[in-house]
C-alpha cells in the first residue's frame, strides 16, 4: 500500500472523526436565547402642579391671615381685638400710640417690606395700621359729619368693617409725608415700589383703582394687607388683584 493511500485514508478519518464529535457536542449543548430588548423609550409619568389649597386658612375667623373683612363681611365678633399686637421696628408717624401696632406675624414682615424699600432708595413709615372698633367709630362719624355718609362710604369703613381692625393692614407714607392718604401716592415712586414689590413680602395693595366695584373702596394705593406670601405670590403668578376675585366671595359697594 503506497504511503500516498495511507495518508488519505488518515485525513479521512480524522475528518469523519470530527464532524462525529461536532455533532454529538451540538446535540447535547443547550443554547441561552437571549430575550428581545425594546429599543423604545419608556413613557414619561405626567406630573401635574399642585392645586392652591384655598381652604388652608379661614376665610371668616379673625385671628386668620385670610380673614375678609369688607362691606359684605364684617369682623365676628364684633368688638375683636388681635391678641399679639406690636410695634413694628419701622419708622413709625406716632412712636408709642396703639394705631402703630400690628400683629407680630404681619409686623415682622412689614419690617422686611421697608427693609426692601430702604435698599432700594425709599424711605418709608407708618401712617397708621391698627384701629380698634371705637377709634374706627370715631374716624367714620368725621367722615360722615363733613362729607355725608355716602362719600364716606366710599372712603371710610363703618366701624366692626374695617381691615385696620384685623392688625393685618397697614397705611404707608413716605417719611416727607408726599401724597399722604392721597391718590398721587400711586405715581410716586415709593408707592410704584411698593404696588409691584408688596407680593414678595406677603402683602397685597388692597384697594386697587380698577376693583372699586368689588372691594367697595376709591382707589387707596397706600392701603396694603399683610396675607402671608404664600397667597400674596399665587395671587401674584395668577394675575388676581383682590381677595374677593381669588376666593369667590361676595364684595361691592352696599353693606349687607
Amino acid at each position: 500500500m503506497s504511503k500516498r493511500y495511507i495518508f488519505l485514508i488518515v485525513i479521512g478519518i480524522i475528518i469523519i472523526g470530527g464532524a462525529w464529535w461536532y455533532f454529538v457536542q451540538g446535540a447535547s449543548t443547550t443554547h441561552t436565547v437571549k430575550p428581545l430588548v425594546s429599543t423604545s423609550q419608556p413613557s414619561k409619568k405626567v406630573v401635574t402642579a399642585e392645586s392652591f389649597n384655598k381652604s388652608q386658612y379661614s376665610l371668616t375667623d379673625p385671628n386668620s391671615i385670610w380673614v375678609i373683612v369688607n362691606k359684605q363681611h364684617p369682623i365676628q365678633p364684633i368688638n375683636f381685638v388681635p391678641s399679639d399686637l406690636v410695634f413694628p421696628n419701622v419708622t413709625l408717624r406716632i412712636p408709642g400710640q396703639t394705631e402703630m401696632m400690628m400683629r407680630s406675624v404681619a409686623a415682622t414682615a412689614l419690617e422686611q417690606f421697608f427693609a426692601g424699600a430702604v435698599a432700594a432708595g425709599y424711605k418709608l413709615e407708618i401712617s397708621t395700621a391698627y384701629r380698634s372698633y371705637d377709634y374706627q367709630q370715631i374716624l367714620y362719624d368725621n367722615y360722615v359729619s363733613t362729607a355725608g355718609q355716602a362719600a364716606a362710604d366710599m372712603e371710610s369703613a363703618r366701624p366692626g368693617y374695617s381691615e385696620h381692625q384685623t392688625g393685618l393692614a397697614v397705611d404707608i407714607r413716605t417719611q416727607s409725608n408726599q401724597c399722604s392718604l392721597e391718590a398721587c401716592f400711586g405715581s410716586l415712586p415709593e408707592g410704584q415700589w411698593l404696588a409691584a414689590n408688596a407680593y414678595k413680602y406677603g402683602f397685597i395693595q388692597r384697594y386697587p383703582a380698577n376693583k372699586v366695584a368689588i372691594t367697595g373702596y376709591e382707589y387707596e394705593p397706600w392701603h396694603f394687607r399683610y396675607i402671608g406670601t404664600e397667597l400674596s405670590q399665587e395671587m401674584y403668578k395668577e394675575h388676581v388683584e383682590t381677595l374677593e376675585e381669588f376666593f369667590g366671595v361676595t364684595g361691592g359697594t352696599k353693606y349687607n
